[in-house]
């Protein structure tokens, strides 16, 4: 008698977990997203699979329902809660939930102000309460104001190289906590977070839209935190998706920034918007939700109101004649299977900063976890190559 107790009776009858939350890209994109907050408190693994449960793919507004519906229930459940720091959590979470419910929004929906405002709302609540040191700070730029929270270290953290975080394409400045701050605070460091045009709040508030020069909004960014409190002696200025264009691109420009790490790369967007516009051709690709807000964001954030405009309004957007002048230690990560960016970005990028004081790249393939843009859903990854790089080079 052949003892089968162990074995699949055949190949195709195995069962298998998945690999995906959605079919379709942009919804199984933010779900990880959502996800990524679970290490510094700003979410939890079955509060978003139950909401997710409910809905369909590809369905946009069954997406906000699910995640409003996920932040009211989460702060309805907070005043019967007598634990401060469970309930600052809590309002963490519920920012996480509120931020992912306005996210696939279109600019002018309604729905975006009441979401955005109670996202900030409960940011604020959830840092008070579970007493993260702070300052909040806006600073007057052109038309408008840039905002920006700095998060100063454990004692001692002067001494380390100040840590500066900005977002790209569609990032909030609250957001930036969970991607970096908890993680660096842990190690020491203290971290500037900071909104240029078209972010965010400076986006929503003041109406300013991007720009290619970056280095204008970063330069005043910093020129504050020194006339408020002191220069470093080293900067490292990290950049996230857009970002990875955005921070390269500041530092070619200001001296200040010892060292730029472009989370992911983001070489040339110009041929990310060709890319676009080809898949916009066709009638029943304007049906996905990863084309529209695409160019629903394209519009909103450039300050344009047509494909053709966006994808001009990005030409602009690459470091191919800038790269060179940055003399900085430079880190590049890339993500092998990134849906936004080719990995071939990262050779351009390297190429061509022929006066920096280092160049590294780290690729992070399939197998590792950290193969999707920015490594969501692998944030530990990441963080480990970040901080790794920080030792060797600024320690």
């Amino acid at each position: 008698m052949t003892d089968v107790s162990n074995s699949p009776a055949a190949a195709e009858t195995v069962d298998h977990g998945l690999s995906r939350f959605f079919r379709n890209q942009t919804f199984h994109f933010q779900t990880l997203r959502a996800l990524n907050d679970i290490a510094a408190n700003g979410a939890d693994l079955n509060e978003v699979l139950t909401a997710i449960s409910t809905i369909p793919d590809g369905d946009t507004d069954a997406w906000f329902n699910a995640f409003s519906a996920l932040a009211i229930r989460t702060e309805d459940r907070i005043p019967a809660c007598a634990d401060p720091l469970s309930k600052g959590y809590a309002w963490l979470r519920a920012h996480n939930y509120w931020r992912t419910a306005e996210f696939l929004l279109r600019p002018d929906d309604t729905r975006r102000k009441t979401a955005w405002t109670r996202e900030i709302a409960a940011f604020d609540n959830g840092l008070k309460l579970t007493g993260i040191v702070h300052e909040r700070f806006t600073i007057p730029y052109e038309t408008g104001c840039l905002r920006g929270i700095f998060y100063p270290g454990p004692d001692g953290w002067q001494k380390k190289p100040l840590v500066v975080l900005v977002g790209g394409y569609d990032s909030t400045l609250e957001e930036l906590y969970f991607v970096l701050v908890k993680a660096a605070h842990d190690r020491g460091y203290g971290v500037l977070t900071y909104e240029g045009p078209g972010q965010g709040g400076v986006l929503r508030e003041y109406g300013l839209t991007f720009t290619p020069e970056w280095e204008k909004p970063t330069s005043a960014i910093l020129d504050h935190f020194e006339a408020t409190g002191f220069r470093p002696e080293k900067t490292v200025l990290v950049g996230m998706s857009m970002g990875g264009y955005l921070a390269p691109r500041a530092a070619a420009f200001d001296t200040r920034i010892t060292g730029v790490v472009a989370y992911d790369v983001l070489f040339d967007m110009g041929s990310i918007a060709d890319r676009y516009a080809a898949l916009a051709l066709n009638p029943a690709a304007m049906k996905n939700p990863d084309l529209v807000w695409a160019l629903d964001n394209a519009c909103w954030t450039l300050g344009v109101s047509t494909l053709p405009e966006a994808v001009a309004a990005m030409r602009p957007y690459t470091l191919r004649d800038v790269a060179g002048r940055i003399t900085a230690d430079v880190l590049i990560l890339v993500g092998e299977h990134d849906h936004f960016i080719p990995a071939s970005q990262a050779e351009d990028f390297g190429k061509t900063c022929t006066a920096a004081r280092s160049v590294e790249t780290v690729t992070f393939n399939t197998l590792s976890g950290g193969a999707e843009h920015c490594q969501l859903g692998a944030q530990t990854l990441w963080h480990a190559a970040f901080f790794s790089w920080m030792v060797r080079r600024f320690s």
